[in-house]
């Protein structure tokens, strides 16, 4: 147990991770379930583990070029609960910002023609952003509003 705590720290000390992320790393040096989650449950009483914080620290490194959809599905897929998700989506800021910022940094000028406009949406979509926000960003775009 002391070698499956070592290794969990050093993957800690490196950078936060999900419970669930964690257990995947440490799977193979555990000699059994139990055992890996009697040091996961440890570190988490220790705050050394925090699903929380993981969710919110990513959500604000990746916020500025991500929107809420595609934040939440790299939370999900890292094993963060809902409810974590919930809580940190609010740490990356105001989504029609975020979308209107991102459209500057690689358009930077209004769509010219529809299949210009269908482009950037597109681009927008796949970046995660809402529809409100895609829709609030080419309005902006479109009267010239670049704040």
């Amino acid at each position: 147990m002391p070698d499956l705590r070592v290794r969990a720290l050093q993957l800690l000390t490196r950078r936060d991770h999900s419970r669930a992320e964690l257990r995947a790393k440490l799977a193979a040096d555990a000699e059994s379930a139990e055992q890996l989650d009697a040091v996961l449950d440890r570190l988490e009483t220790e705050k050394l583990l925090s699903d929380h914080r993981y969710a919110s620290q990513r959500v604000v490194s990746r916020a500025r070029r991500y929107g809420d959809a595609r934040l939440r599905q790299d939370l999900r897929q890292h094993g963060v609960s809902d409810e974590n998700i919930a809580a940190a989506l609010p740490d990356g800021g105001d989504e029609a910002k975020r979308c209107l910022a991102v459209w500057t940094r690689k358009f930077g000028q209004p769509p010219q023609t529809l299949e210009d406009r269908a482009k950037q949406m597109r681009f927008l979509q796949y970046r995660g952003f809402s529809g409100e926000a895609i829709k609030e960003t080419l309005r902006r775009a479109m009267c010239g509003i670049n704040e």
